[in-house]
């Protein structure tokens, strides 16, 4: 805990807050009013400054677990993949009587009545090409079809429910499902781990390669911290311009120019400049984040330390997802490998100049992957988004000093920039699409997984159809959400207006400007595929819920609203669907976009707007019931003690509302 609080400045101790709640939370299993009393005094707090953290990050528990605990993803790839079906064999096996979500933020636990094994539900695990997923403790397994449920348990557990039950396929054995430790390139296994023709690999080179591990050796022999001996030797005015003139945008989602976010940093800035890894890869759909830490960290420190010499930067932090916990131990690992080779630390390469690397682990927070959320969630507080104006990171960011947060994948982009020069990195790809981007595609695809491309030089169609194998046998492409999750829905059969000329979804090319036009956006570059055997309703359903659990609850319109539109959904997946639900959903998301702080306004409310307006006919067939009869009229006390009689309208009991007529009688 002392080496934890050491990572971050005097005076900021609880940054530590996170940090602490984690090792607490390992050694005991769970966080007691004694750990947010302790923790608290440690870090010279008030106990309200813990608490708040405990009840806000899903990730943390105040009572314990079962001693053996699964967490299976329900988000959209998963729960198309079996996600459900899933977890009530485990249910099964285990003996549990699962609790469903209330109103909380998070989902529950439900334990076995031994208090061996405890289950859940929790938000993207990011490996939605190999769905579906889970946790068991700290261990990541795909592929996990519902009948290799019990290769999940013990031995003697499985055996045990494959001789008393149908829940396990005879022959299933726990040698088929293997967990990122496993895997000795410290990865895991997709399809589409080999490079194919359309590609063009510089990201994820080494991803997939066999032989390639992620010790800095192996790095080393394949060229390794060459551009980081490079970019030393360079001005770093002139490592900000070759950044500029690559026209390198964003891979995290707003596609924002690198360059221009970095000049922002003034050259002769007198308070601290910092710059922060967003490794919070937790939208639904994208999976590339993860490949990079798992298998290649050291391309990912080599970005940074170029990144932080360029910007004058001598404290930098990965922000990485609580759900990645082996990862989070690989990049401590490259860390520590890179300080020995005086890569990193005091007087690197022998510049004179120093420079820090620290691993910040998440909780379980979608909204930490917005750049001020992280920012406030660094400073062990709730992730609530801070108003831009004035809060722009690079202007007051980290402890109110100028910071630069970038992507995983964006400052792994940095190191080849240096290597190829800016000039020749803007000629791949397309004018203000340059370079690679990685695309992720998982659902209704043949072979779902990750795809390096130029931007721009491949089209939806060849990414779905050549590179993902094409929709399953028998099935046709329904609709495609092109950049992850919180992108508004395409629809197959639909033209588009682009530019000068009409074209097909198929004829779209996978850039940021086009996907823009076709009325989407690129996003996270997480390719989410549905095909004709989906039902929408169902589809956004899901993802409502998803936003409904993730809004951190600051702003109004979207605490409220976002819960509003799973309600409505999920009584419409019940049957109870009113003729004004779509009009109700439509205004519910209109009032969200747009109104409030952060951008999660609109990534909740872009879906619902997109499947309505796309896929209208399929909400209207389940909303065919009348609108419920009215409340009765509200009096004041003042009125119901003056009147003798007070009138009312009649309320509708057994058999219900929903044989209601217009008028609101039975």
């Amino acid at each position: 805990m002392d080496e934890a609080i050491g990572h971050y400045p005097a005076g900021q101790k609880r940054s530590a807050s996170l940090p602490l709640l984690h090792l607490w939370q390992e050694q005991f299993g769970f966080i007691s009013d004694e750990a947010v009393t302790w923790i608290a005094a440690k870090l010279e707090l008030e106990p309200i400054n813990i608490l708040e953290l405990v009840t806000f990050y899903p990730m943390f528990r105040q009572a314990p677990a079962g001693r053996k605990h699964l967490r299976v993803c329900r988000t959209l790839s998963c729960a198309m993949a079996g996600a459900y079906p899933l977890m009530e064999k485990l249910a099964g096996l285990t003996n549990i009587e699962r609790e469903h979500q209330g109103a909380g933020m998070h989902n529950p636990i439900s334990v076995s009545p031994d208090g061996e094994y405890s289950i859940e539900f929790v938000e993207c695990l990011a490996s939605c090409g190999t769905a579906p997923v889970c946790m068991v403790d700290d261990a990541l397994y795909e592929n996990v079809a519902p009948e290799m449920a019990g290769a999940l348990l013990p031995p003697t557990l499985s055996s045990r429910a494959e001789r008393g039950t149908s829940h396990a396929t005879p022959g299933v054995t726990r040698e088929i499902l293997r967990s990122a430790q496993d895997d000795k390139a410290g990865g895991e296994i997709t399809a589409a781990s080999s490079p194919q023709a359309l590609e063009r690999r510089l990201i994820f080179q080494n991803i997939g390669r066999q032989g390639y591990t992620t010790d800095i050796d192996c790095y080393l022999r394949n060229g390794g911290y060459e551009q980081l001996r490079k970019a030393i030797t360079m001005p770093r005015s002139q490592i900000v311009s070759e950044v500029k003139s690559s026209g390198l945008r964003g891979r995290g989602g707003a596609g924002f120019p690198c360059g221009v976010k970095w000049s922002f940093i003034k050259p002769d800035e007198k308070k601290p400049v910092y710059l922060i890894c967003n490794a919070d890869e937790s939208e639904p759909g994208t999976f590339k984040d993860r490949y990079i830490i798992h298998q290649d960290p050291h391309q990912l420190l080599e970005g940074m330390l170029i990144s932080c010499f360029a910007l004058n930067v001598h404290t930098a932090y990965i922000y990485i997802r609580g759900e990645f916990p082996e990862g989070a131990k690989i990049l401590e690992r490259a860390i520590e490998e890179a300080h020995a080779r005086n890569l990193l630390g005091r007087d690197m390469l022998g510049t004179g100049f120093d420079v820090e690397i620290y691993i910040h682990r998440g909780a379980g927070a979608y909204i930490c992957g917005e750049e001020t959320g992280l920012i406030e969630s660094l400073e062990g507080k709730r992730a609530y988004p801070r108003i831009k104006p004035p809060y722009f990171p690079a202007v007051l960011g980290l402890y109110m000093c100028p910071t630069i947060v970038n992507n995983v994948e964006t400052l792994c982009h940095v190191k080849h920039i240096i290597a190829m020069g800016g000039a020749e990195y803007a000629r791949l790809g397309r004018p203000n699409n340059t370079g690679t981007r990685i695309v992720c595609v998982s659902g209704d695809v043949v072979r779902p997984g990750y795809f390096e491309i130029e931007v721009g030089a491949v089209t939806m169609g060849q990414l779905i159809n050549e590179m993902a194998g094409g929709p399953k046998e028998g099935r046709k492409v329904k609709a495609v959400i092109p950049g992850g999750s919180s992108a508004k829905v395409l629809r197959a059969g639909e033209r588009f207006k682009l530019k000068d000329r009409e074209m097909t979804l198929d004829e779209i090319p996978m850039d940021f400007d086009s996907l823009a036009a076709a009325g989407s956006m690129a996003g996270s570059g997480g390719v989410i595929v549905m095909d004709d055997s989906r039902d929408m309703l169902w589809a956004l359903n899901n993802i409502n819920e998803f936003y409904a659990h993730e809004s951190c609850g600051q702003c109004t319109p979207c605490r409220e609203g976002s819960l509003w539109m799973k309600k409505i959904t999920d009584r419409m997946l019940l049957g109870g669907g009113v003729t004004q639900d779509p009009a109700t959903l439509k205004d519910v998301a209109d009032n969200i976009a747009g109104k409030t702080i952060c951008a999660f306004g609109e990534a909740c409310a872009w879906p619902t707007q997109s499947f309505l307006e796309k896929f209208p006919n399929e909400f209207a067939t389940r909303a065919e019931k009348p609108i419920p009869p009215p409340l009765p009229p509200e009096y004041t006390p003042g009125e119901l003690i003056a009147e003798d009689e007070i009138a009312a309208v009649s309320l509708a009991h057994d058999p219900g509302w929903e044989k209601a007529g217009a008028a609101g009688t039975v």
